[in-house]
């Protein structure tokens, strides 16, 4: 199969290539991977980073859901024995198989709108990699690296922060894209803390609290400590949970940082 032979981009996989060629080498450089690296690139689609990253790293799995793409490439690796290709959902395969340090792997990519959050703590599960480069939503961005008390601070946030280091590099604009889409990107980085700040049990119990408080975030703390299904606390519990951490009855979730959540669930659980 040619590079010519690709069917158009599909919409229902949310497909948009990254065609200038200027930001592919950028993208790449600011990964930094070398021959001793094992990189995972999420969605190659025709290429924009691959070809920059064939010959160049020490073992490339490329994870493709579309049918078309995923045997291009299978037959393109098919002479390359460091190249592996995943055929499959991302969200479903474990493309963790494929790599002999998971650890130490770098992830690279460039994400479909409609699936971005739920994506990136995927990718975040452990084994964590080393570090992950992802071509994101602008407003998704802003989210990733938003501090408490700002519009876009939200559970996102707190998710991904209370377990990472988090940078925006540099915007891209939609004319880098075939098609064209709607809104503007940004490429971040997001590199996982070592070593890991909290147990797995530990970072459940936070995303159940993280979760409550946003969706009641125009609520009060205490109020959503007492009152929400999930959480469902004693007044007196509450109460003074609050006063030995310090931190006001009546702030809103937005108001809290990754780091006095992490306090709060600690203490719930306690």
């Amino acid at each position: 199969m040619s590079e010519r032979s690709f069917s158009r981009p599909k919409r229902a996989l949310g497909q948009n290539f990254l065609v200038d060629g200027k930001l592919q080498r950028r993208i790449v450089a600011a990964l930094g991977a070398g021959p001793e690296d094992e990189v995972v690139e999420i969605g190659p689609g025709r290429g924009a980073l691959t070809r920059h990253l064939m010959g160049r790293v020490g073992r490339l799995v490329l994870v493709e859901l579309d049918d078309a793409l995923a045997q291009y490439w299978a037959a393109e690796a098919t002479h390359r024995p460091s190249v592996r290709v995943v055929h499959g959902d991302v969200m479903e395969v474990d493309f963790r198989r494929e790599l002999e340090r998971p650890a130490e792997a770098l992830v690279v990519g460039n994400i479909p709108y409609n699936i971005t959050s739920p994506l990136i703590f995927r990718l975040l599960e452990r084994p964590r990699p080393r570090r992950v480069l992802l071509m994101v939503q602008e407003e998704v961005a802003r989210r990733l690296v938003a501090p408490p008390g700002t519009k876009s601070y939200g559970a996102l946030s707190v998710g991904v922060q209370s377990v990472a280091r988090v940078r925006r590099l540099f915007g891209v604009g939609r004319k880098a894209f075939r098609p064209v889409p709607r809104v503007d990107s940004a490429v971040v980085e997001i590199e996982p803390f070592r070593p890991e700040p909290l147990s797995a049990e530990a970072e459940e119990r936070l995303r159940g609290l993280v979760r409550a408080a946003f969706q009641w975030r125009r609520k009060q703390l205490r109020k959503i400590l007492l009152q929400h299904p999930e959480l469902g606390m004693a007044p007196q519990r509450a109460d003074a949970l609050l006063t030995e951490l310090g931190v006001s009855p009546a702030a809103r979730p937005e108001t809290l940082s990754p780091e006095e959540f992490i306090a709060l669930s600690e203490g719930i659980d306690g």
